[in-house]
């Protein structure tokens, strides 16, 4: 088997209107078109190859109800071209480095794998990670 990349990663949600305000509006994704699907959901590109599937999750969905924002969870990372206009772009959303990681709009920022990382949670608590090469 050869692998050519990642092609997407699926995230269930339970308002699909209030997950892509924060994939459009938070995070600036583009949403694309999505095939007829027996399950509600929306599709966003990532990048030039890759993309994000939001999946209206029902009783069976993994959701992570009560839980902070833990950068050890399950999470994904979106690489962009500036930390510092990354983060200043979450701020001026009303993000916050201050907050509890229980709080929905903390930051949680590190720089211990060498490079700066950003953690946030979507509206249901998924972990994203956003990371740059350097600080700038």
């Amino acid at each position: 088997m050869e692998i050519h990349g990642l092609h997407h990663v699926a995230l269930p949600c339970a308002d699909l209107e209030r997950s892509r305000r924060f994939y459009r509006e938070i995070l600036g994704l583009t949403e694309i078109p999505r095939p007829a699907l027996p399950v509600a959901g929306a599709w966003f590109q990532v990048g030039a190859n890759q993309e994000l599937h939001l999946v209206v999750g029902d009783a069976q969905a993994t959701f992570r109800i009560s839980k902070g924002l833990d950068t050890n969870d399950i999470h994904f990372a979106l690489r962009v071209t500036s930390y510092r206009q990354a983060l200043e772009a979450l701020k001026a959303q009303g993000y916050r480095e201050d907050m509890s990681p229980d709080d929905p709009m903390g930051i949680r920022t590190s720089m211990r794998v060498g490079y700066p990382q950003i953690y946030v949670l979507d509206p249901d608590r998924n972990v994203i990670e956003i990371n740059a090469v350097g600080a700038d």
